[in-house]
């Protein structure tokens, strides 16, 4: 072992590993799993409301892709919010993102669990849980490239579901009359826009891979070039993906209603080829799990890796591994973690997941409006467009998704930021001392 003067973060990543992280963080199935709920919201209309969550996020994205120029370091939003409006507030955007991808990893892990318990019902789910994490520990712990390489394997066997699924479902659309422009219509038994903007804030979390790219701004070859683009690029490819697969679902299953909403993928399958796509899905989605688990794990590791370098939390955390060059400490950390998910309901861990998320994005959104049209005075033509107009739309659609929110979800996230504000309050003796601040070397 030794402390973080060396060695340091390896430089790896290009442009294409870069969106396979963030594709395989989005996790492209994940349309499916929330299918039968957003259906049910918004009267056939997960299209069109995939649509309305694409623009905000694209919005969020450009922020994001706009700070990590100006800071391509590790940390992610707790960077972005510590330079713009000091260390208090950084802290408190980097103890959100905590809850976020702390909770992440562990969605991923319990739904391995129930897949393949379901799959193999003779198997506890706890077991496939508990080798989940050792593989994914594992992984996280030989280094950065390996996660990129996993992550090839992961999305590409993700994408030959896609293009099955899709070639079946176009097959069954061209043989029936319904109409195409069913999934931007719906069925009338839920109308207005107050079910679908329901339905799009259950979308939300389904494009949290942009955000993780971010956290590999120290460990990618040209982070104020790659990153961005791949930001941006990762969100729309995501959005384009979401909206394609959910109307060839509903067209090729026109039933908006189901005997269990969380399966409701199993009937479209069905629908679309019988019951083998049914164990492909499974199949598919369970390594799309893992590839998510992989990048969340790596991006909360780094996150606690930078803020325990700058003393933010505790030193330990900062402690990379001599031969692989990973922060073996935070990673083990995170892993222990996710040991709750034998215990934790999964209601629980999705609903502050969203408010995790929603926090940060909206603290993105503003530090650009602070550094680059307040600091740096660029207020005018196109600059005004750039950075006061699109973040503040960015922050609007994020403050209403997060008004969304089900009141658990609110209690559960405040109290979380509780807790990171008597921290805070303790690390700064009683606020009278300025929290630990970030270097900002690409050391």
């Amino acid at each position: 072992m030794t402390t973080t003067d060396t060695p340091t973060l390896q430089r790896a990543l290009g442009l294409p590993a870069l969106v396979l992280f963030g594709l395989a963080y989005l996790v492209p199935l994940t349309v499916f799993t929330t299918y039968g709920i957003v259906t049910e919201e918004t009267g056939g209309r997960v299209a069109l409301a995939y649509v309305v969550t694409t623009i905000a996020m694209f919005f969020t994205a450009l922020s994001y892709a706009r700070m990590v120029k100006a800071f391509p370091v590790a940390g992610s939003a707790y960077t972005f919010t510590q330079r713009t409006f000091g260390g208090h507030a950084g802290f408190l955007a980097g103890w959100t993102l905590l809850l976020d991808y702390l909770f992440l990893p562990m969605i991923n892990y319990l739904v391995i669990g129930i897949y393949l318990s379901a799959e193999f019902p003779s198997v506890p789910t706890w077991v496939w849980i508990l080798s989940a994490i050792a593989i994914v520990t594992t992984l996280n712990v030989l280094g950065i490239t390996s996660i990129a390489r996993a992550s090839t394997i992961i999305v590409a066997v993700q994408v030959i579901f896609v293009i099955v699924f899709c070639t079946l479902a176009i097959r069954n659309v061209t043989g029936t009359s319904d109409p195409v422009t069913n999934p931007l219509i719906g069925d009338g038994s839920a109308t207005g826009m107050a079910p679908l903007l329901a339905g799009a804030a259950i979308l939300c979390l389904s494009f949290l891979g942009f955000d993780a790219v971010s956290t590999m701004a120290e460990e990618a070859t040209r982070p104020t070039i790659d990153i961005p683009r791949a930001i941006v690029t990762v969100t729309l490819l995501g959005g384009v993906m979401f909206v394609v697969l959910s109307a060839l679902a509903q067209l090729a299953h026109s039933p908006t209603t189901f005997d269990d909403p969380d399966a409701a993928t199993l009937d479209v399958t069905a629908a679309v080829s019988g019951p083998w796509l049914g164990t492909f899905f499974t199949a598919a989605y369970v390594a799309g799990c893992m590839g998510s688990a992989l990048t969340s794990q790596a991006s909360v590791t780094r996150i606690m890796y930078v803020m325990g370098r700058e003393g933010v939390l505790p030193q330990p955390l900062a402690t990379l591994a001599e031969r692989w060059r990973t922060p073996v400490v935070a990673i083990g950390l995170v892993s222990t973690v996710s040991l709750l998910a034998v215990v934790v309901p999964l209601s629980l861990l999705t609903s502050v997941v969203s408010f995790g998320a929603l926090i940060a994005f909206s603290a993105v959104n503003l530090a650009v409006v602070k550094h680059y049209a307040v600091d740096q005075g660029r207020r005018q033509g196109l600059d005004a467009a750039r950075y006061i107009v699109a973040p503040l739309l960015g922050l609007a659609m994020c403050l209403w998704l997060w008004t969304s929110l089900s009141a658990n979800s609110l209690l559960l996230g405040l109290g979380w930021l509780a807790v990171g504000a008597l921290w805070l309050g303790f690390l700064t003796r009683g606020f009278r001392r300025p929290p630990p601040q970030l270097s900002f070397q690409e050391s």
